[in-house]
């Protein structure tokens, strides 16, 4: 069985190769690749079924990613504005983020980051010295989130580097997050060692990234078992996507695809408004559609946050479908999942 490393080394990054296999005009594929550059690994591409299918729209790239609408930025969620350290990252009170890495398995085409598609993104060993030094220092910190880039991308050594440091460093951490998407996009890299080695550290959380029911191969279910059997928690994080998973039957599905494999769904997020995505954004009512389809429809284990992470930095926000009919004197009328109106009495 080839190794991740070895399938990581012979992703396709070649637009040529791409608009051959696809059928796609090749100027236009290297005038996007020119500005947002792809990365896609042969396994994914095997699972591509047809041109516009939901995992194609995900990772190859399109000319609309050159059309822009002007409320979109490069920055949207404001991490440069709050960043502390070249590698920390920290808008709330009690946490931050970590970003340890700059190189993901797959560039998804609407990532968050993707302004860093167009820039060196090296994370060096001094920096990552200096991440810890704050962590270490700022004991109003609670929790770490490890990002990046992809930090399952770095060697087991360099990984347990960092999490070592935190736990012996910093007592103050009650959990460490890590934020990936390789066991969807690079299953290999979920191997028996990685999973052993992570296990010494807990509590640890993975946040892993769905948007699509068929994303789930084989070869992912297996790594997300091996995870879970590792007592590994793991919460997923979708983005609402026009055209791949804007419709609630697919997205009811992609939440029970979730749970039968032990994943709690966690957040989906309206689409950021990060430059060159702008073909990716539903309206907000699409959202809040989609989450009264789930909410009694589907057990609430399978209905996460649906939320917004403000432009500029101003943190997640919920966007809650609206049930409350009336407010009265006595109580509360609201309407429930299949429209019915119901009354509910209020105590002095």
């Amino acid at each position: 069985m080839e190794t991740w490393k070895k399938i990581l080394s012979q992703s396709v990054t070649d637009t040529d190769q791409l608009a051959k296999i696809f059928g796609l005009p090749p100027d236009e594929l290297r005038r996007v690749n020119a500005i947002f550059p792809c990365r896609i690994p042969k396994t994914i591409l095997k699972r591509i079924k047809y041109a516009g299918d939901p995992i194609f729209k995900q990772c190859i790239p399109a000319p609309a990613e050159l059309h822009s609408d002007n409320d979109l930025m490069d920055d949207p969620l404001g991490e440069i504005r709050f960043k502390k350290r070249d590698v920390i990252v920290k808008k709330y009170p009690d946490r931050c983020l970590f970003l340890v890495s700059g190189e993901c398995a797959m560039y998804c085409r609407f990532c968050t980051r993707k302004r860093k598609f167009r820039e060196s993104f090296n994370v060096t060993r001094t920096q990552i010295d200096e991440g810890l030094d704050y962590i270490a220092k700022h004991t109003e910190l609670r929790d770490v989130l490890i990002s990046g880039g992809d930090p399952l991308l770095l060697d087991d050594d360099k990984l347990e580097y960092i999490l070592k440091n935190i736990r012996l460093r910093a007592p103050h951490i009650r959990i460490i997050r890590i934020g990936t998407r390789t066991p969807g996009v690079l299953p290999e890299r979920i191997t028996a060692k990685l999973v052993k080695m992570l296990k010494k550290y807990h509590p640890l959380y993975l946040n892993i990234h769905f948007n699509h029911p068929e994303e789930f191969s084989p070869q992912c279910c297996r790594a997300l078992r091996r995870l879970a059997d590792a007592g590994i928690v793991l919460g997923s994080q979708t983005v609402l996507l026009k055209g791949v998973n804007d419709d609630p039957e697919v997205m009811r599905e992609l939440m029970w695809k979730l749970l039968e494999n032990r994943v709690r769904p966690y957040y989906i997020f309206q689409c950021d408004l990060i430059y060159g995505t702008e073909h990716f954004r539903t309206p907000l009512k699409k959202g809040m559609e989609i989450m009264k389809a789930l909410r009694g429809w589907s057990s609430g284990m399978a209905n996460p946050h649906f939320v917004i992470d403000l432009p500029g930095g101003g943190g997640k926000v919920p966007v809650v479908p609206e049930y409350l009919i009336d407010q009265q004197h006595s109580g509360f009328l609201y309407r429930n999942y299949c429209g019915e109106e119901y009354f509910y009495p209020d105590c002095e």
